[in-house]
């Protein structure tokens, strides 16, 4: 069985996400900071469930640990944890967002690279967003042309192109970066409606399923590549 372990998967995208990989027959570990919710997520789902926070070394170095011991190679990493960080553009906000959002993508990514590098199929997902694009932000035709969020933008800018480098680095795993679509999920209650979660998880499925020859370094939506 392929061996999935999906960061903030007890809610939103990754819990949908985690459903869909489930039922492709994936051992599917959830990653959650909360052990109550997620506990529960794995039970809902017949998941299996790791105490994981991003923005915490001995968190992130415990929860690779557990994976490790129990099935000794890791095959699918989704960096899907994620912050809006609406409110006050700050100092202390911004340390917050690009701690979860970018910071924690490493913390996470090098733990893993140990167990990835035993797996005949490794490949790394990031839930990155438009708003990161340059392209996006910067042309009117666009909807991220309207939407201010600098942290929450940077820090996915930042997410990208962490997922560029470290493919560039990794040759022998594949790393790839998704705009999932906007979503209805806690993050974007205060934004309106958004699509149902399913609809936006296939993307990211279909990106850690891919064949040993697929692509790498990309940052991608449902319809294809994206402008950076």
């Amino acid at each position: 069985m392929t061996v999935t372990l999906i960061t903030g998967g007890n809610k939103g995208i990754g819990f949908e996400t985690a459903r869909q990989l489930l039922d492709l027959g994936h051992t599917v570990y959830i990653g959650a900071r909360d052990v109550e919710r997620g506990e529960k997520a794995a039970a809902e789902l017949g998941a299996r469930f790791v105490q994981l926070d991003v923005t915490d070394d001995a968190s992130v170095s415990g929860a690779l640990a557990t994976v490790d011991s129990a099935e000794g190679r890791l095959d699918v990493l989704v960096n899907n944890a994620g912050i809006l960080g609406d409110g006050p553009v700050d100092g202390p906000t911004a340390l917050r967002v690009f701690d979860t959002n970018a910071v924690g993508i490493v913390r996470v990514t090098e733990a893993a690279l140990p167990l990835l590098r035993r797996s005949s199929n490794p490949t790394v997902v990031t839930v990155s967003s438009s708003m990161g694009s340059f392209w996006a932000v910067t042309n009117p035709e666009r909807p991220e042309f309207n939407l201010p969020a600098a942290l929450y933008a940077a820090s996915k800018s930042a997410a990208t192109m962490l997922t560029v480098q470290y493919a560039k680095a990794n040759p022998g795993i594949k790393f790839n970066a998704l705009e999932p679509g906007f979503t209805a999920t806690d993050m974007t209650a205060a934004l309106g409606t958004g699509r149902p979660v399913a609809e936006s998880a296939t993307t990211v499925v279909r990106l850690a399923t891919l064949g040993p020859d697929g692509p790498t370094g990309t940052f991608t939506d449902e319809l294809g590549p994206l402008n950076w």
